[in-house]
């Protein structure tokens, strides 16, 4: 009975997988006719079958770019760096995309040990980090191993600096991991999708506005309460917005 599930797993992972190559080819196929409404589309229902990757999100935003939809551009472009902070691809595709924006938002750099740290950090996703650990294990295995069945001392005493050098790096990468992940699930951030939305001193209708925001702006999520959201701009103000006008990364 658990192999025939096991099959039946199997059978339906393998179909949905064949599926969801199909419409990504439909979609790419759709894009290069200048077809943008059925490449959304396409690639939309990808990420409704629970597939998610670089390559969708980055023509899902390249798509939205085509009809000047300057918000979900922006959107999944941020999605896809949240998968892969390297891609030049997508670094240069969203900074096209950020300057069809009305909101010039000067951004507060970070500065001394923290800002290399998180600069550093940011370099690889936090599930990038936890593959260099596993990889880093294996090969710490694979030198111990080797170290335990030398006879020769050189290649003992080698084979043991090398294992206790990799076993650091992999305690290195697992930190990086949990601290890569923690930063990324403590830093929620959203895009604004409405053309214009004011941003309140306090979370109620009735609250004097600070200032509006627009399409496209990206700010970080503090709060959430009754409806409304707190954020805080790069420059380090903040102020309240109904939840209805922005969309979470």
């Amino acid at each position: 009975m658990k192999k025939l599930v096991l099959f039946f797993l199997v059978l339906v992972s393998a179909t949905s997988q064949a599926q969801n190559s199909t419409l990504f080819e439909e979609a790419n196929e759709a894009y290069s006719n200048d077809d943008f409404e059925t490449a959304i589309a396409k690639y939309e229902e990808i990420l409704e079958n629970g597939e998610t990757s670089v390559a969708t999100y980055y023509n899902l935003g390249n798509a939205h770019y085509k009809l000047n939809n300057v918000a979900p551009s922006i959107y999944y472009y941020e999605k896809a760096l949240q998968l892969d902070p390297t891609d030049e691809d997508v670094q240069n595709n969203i900074e096209f995309a950020r300057s069809m924006t009305i909101d010039d938002i000067p951004v507060v750099e970070e500065t001394g040990f923290e800002k290399r740290i998180n600069q550093f950090l940011s370099t690889f996703s936090y599930n990038t980090w936890a593959y260099f650990s596993i990889a880093l294990s294996i090969i710490f295995v694979v030198l111990f191993l080797f170290y335990y069945f030398s006879r020769k001392p050189l290649i003992k005493r080698t084979l043991f600096a090398s294992a206790v050098f990799v076993f650091l790096l992999g305690g290195i990468s697992v930190f990086f991991a949990f601290h890569q992940q923690e930063i990324q699930f403590n830093n929620q951030f959203a895009i604004i999708f409405t053309e214009e939305a004011a941003v309140k001193n306090e979370p109620s209708p009735r609250a004097e506005t600070a200032f509006s925001l627009h399409e496209g702006t990206k700010a970080k999520v503090l709060e959430d309460y009754q409806g409304w959201v707190k954020l805080e701009l790069s420059n380090g103000t903040q102020g309240w917005i109904e939840n209805n006008n922005l969309k979470r990364l």
